[in-house]
């Protein structure tokens, strides 16, 4: 089993910007791709960016260019959002998938941008 806390979330104004944390523990040894998700109030749950364990990362179209996806050598993966838009307000998971397929959500942490 994987548990994944997010920090960093809030309120902020459009075009700042926001650094989203998120902790893995339990087990981390067996963890393949690490990534972001987001909902926001009536839409479906969608991918923002994702990265494997050898660096690859992929990012949802609507975030290039704004967002960046890192994760260290231990069990942190972050998410540093830029130029932030009202439209990206939602509640953002931390997501993890082990090489065994299964899939670990954290909580979530709310960001609201305002315009």
């Amino acid at each position: 089993q994987v548990q994944l806390v997010e920090s960093g979330g809030g309120l902020v104004q459009s075009g700042g910007s926001l650094r989203l944390s998120c902790a893995a523990s339990g087990s981390i040894f067996s963890l393949v791709v690490m990534g972001w998700y987001r909902q926001a109030p009536g839409k479906q749950r969608e991918l923002v960016a994702d990265i494997t364990s050898d660096g690859n990362t992929n990012y949802a179209d609507s975030v290039k260019g704004r967002f960046t996806i890192s994760r260290d050598v231990k069990n942190m993966v972050y998410l540093q959002m830029n130029s932030l838009k009202p439209e990206d307000t939602a509640v953002y998971y931390c997501n993890a998938v082990r090489i065994s397929g299964q899939r670990s959500w954290g909580q979530g942490t709310q960001v609201t941008v305002s315009s």
